[in-house]
């Protein structure tokens, strides 16, 4: 028997649908949950020129509302994350403990499928009689999601709203994790964001958590330098738009942090052209991260790389979704992580539109879509 389910779907030509899209019952391994939160980030509205049909969003929290039949570890009523980090267990990654890269079922690395070899595709959603993909293989701004098991992360936190636990399918977990499980961080280093949006502000947070002595917020947006100010950042930079490579930006920070420059810089900008800006921020044997995932051919000076800096380019926080995410949730517990703080505004989801316009001008930390 069909179901359907209202949902955001770009329609694959810059546009986007709220329609009802029909899923099917959930089989194998997979569960069918009602969202009850969806987070906005720049990848969901990007996905409306990714020119081909899907129902978007890639960050939500709901409640488990059927169950396939080889589902083990999750039960009808379970409040459940969602993550796209969806490991099948058995490939040369996963046995690497790399459950981020999955070679089976990553939606992002090349060669991942979305399921496990020699399985067949389980469950399918219908959008206008045709199949339709699912983003992430999550797709969370509907009513309903249809994903495996693997993806869901059980809490039951009782002051954990959805909607903050809905950011941390994505923005919390990508930031979080380039913090603490790419970068290592050490305590009483210094550090520099570049780029304060909803990412950005949770590595700002990660920082502040793993005990950075200085943490140096930069961004072209006056106000997102002061959610970044909430969020732990103890300098402010104010960039200017024509600062090429953000040049200017890095002789300021090496100036506040005493002539030498910062022992991290994490970019989150996701703007192609600098994507080599961190390595400016930091010092010889300093660590630049590349956080925000830009896949486009850029050139780079060389010299940036003098002397034994480290560049590293981790996938969605390095996330170990049933590890990571119940540490996120007791950090929140212990008031140490902030995530009600980090939700500015929640939308209904035919406020869809309004929502991806206060994010475009950066009027909100994080935007997130509930459903009633």
């Amino acid at each position: 028997m069909s179901i359907l389910a209202k949902s955001a779907v770009a329609t694959g030509d810059g546009t986007f649908d709220l329609c009802e899209v029909e899923l099917s019952e959930p089989q194998g391994d997979e569960i069918l949950v009602r969202i009850k939160a969806a987070g906005l980030c720049h990848t969901d509205y990007d996905s409306l020129t990714w020119g081909k049909p899907i129902i978007m969003g890639h960050e939500g929290a709901g409640v488990v509302e059927r169950v396939g039949p080889e589902v083990q570890g999750l039960r009808v009523g379970d409040q459940v994350i969602l993550n796209w980090a969806t490991p099948c267990m058995h490939c040369f990654q996963c046995q690497e403990g790399n459950q981020h890269i999955c070679e089976n079922n990553s939606p992002v690395v090349a060669g991942g499928n979305g399921h496990t070899p020699g399985q067949a595709r389980l469950g399918s959603s219908q959008w206008r009689g045709k199949a339709i993909e699912r983003s992430f293989n999550l797709g969370t701004l509907a009513e309903l999601a249809l994903v495996r098991e693997s993806a869901a992360v059980r809490f039951s936190l009782p002051n954990l709203s959805f909607s903050a636990a809905s950011i941390i399918s994505c923005g919390v977990m990508t930031g979080y994790g380039s913090v603490v499980n790419a970068a290592k961080l050490k305590v009483g280093s210094s550090a520099v964001v570049l780029g304060c949006g909803g990412v950005g502000l949770n590595v700002v947070n990660a920082c502040a958590l793993a005990g950075a002595g200085r943490i140096v917020a930069v961004d072209v947006n006056p106000r997102k330098l002061e959610f970044a100010r909430q969020f732990g950042a103890t300098d402010l930079v104010l960039a200017r738009p024509d600062d090429r490579g953000l040049k200017e930006a890095a002789a300021q920070v090496a100036r506040l942090l005493g002539g030498r420059a910062a022992d991290y810089a994490f970019e989150c900008t996701a703007i192609p052209a600098l994507g080599a800006a961190p390595l400016a921020m930091v010092r010889n044997g300093g660590t630049a991260v590349q956080v925000s995932g830009i896949e486009e051919e850029i050139s780079i000076d060389m010299r940036l790389f003098e002397w034994d800096k480290t560049y590293i380019n981790p996938l969605y926080g390095m996330c170990k979704p049933q590890i990571d995410f119940p540490k996120i949730i007791d950090l929140y517990g212990k008031g140490a992580l902030k995530l009600d703080d980090m939700v500015t505004k929640e939308y209904a989801l035919d406020q869809l539109q309004e929502a991806f316009d206060d994010m475009l001008a950066g009027v909100n930390a994080k935007g997130v879509i509930v459903f009633s």
